[in-house]
């Protein structure tokens, strides 16, 4: 592939939405490598490396650390069979999708206590008492005698 059908290193990061800072840490860490070099030493990047920045930016929205997130997305290795290959792909493939089921949940128990607190919200709406510093009516709620969900509580201090 000659150098006019790839990207140059700034043209790259602008496509897959990061920054040549970025590009060359990753590099350095060997998460990522430009596909080639020009006689100037310009760093060279296929279009569809693209998915492999995304990958690894989705991966670490997940909380996966640089390092583990090399060892999912390695380059194929030479002594690799193809059946190992394989295999490591959809470990690494697997690993991305538990990592999304657990974000997923945690989203979705985030959303319940948010819904709770509206709930409850709408409940004060008519109630008498008023929060305020010096005297706390609401938590414990003086009309049920519960706490106060805590995204709510949070608010009413």
């Amino acid at each position: 592939m000659s150098d006019s059908n790839m990207l140059k290193i700034g043209d790259f990061a602008q496509l897959a939405g990061t920054n040549l800072r970025t590009l060359r840490y990753y590099e350095e860490l060997g998460l990522l490598s430009p596909a080639s070099r020009s006689a100037g030493g310009f760093r060279y990047y296929r279009e569809s490396e693209v998915h492999r920045v995304q990958m690894i930016r989705d991966l670490q929205e997940l909380g996966l650390q640089l390092e583990n997130i090399r060892s999912l997305i390695q380059a194929r290795q030479e002594s690799e069979t193809r059946e190992q290959f394989l295999a490591r792909v959809k470990q690494a493939l697997e690993e991305q999708s538990r990592m999304l089921s657990e974000r997923q949940r945690a989203l979705e128990e985030q959303q319940a206590k948010i819904l709770s607190a509206l709930t409850k919200l709408n409940e004060c709406s008519t109630c008498a008492f008023e929060p305020c510093r010096t005297a706390n009516h609401c938590n414990p709620c003086s009309n049920s005698g519960q706490a106060l969900p805590a995204p709510l509580s949070a608010l009413y201090h």
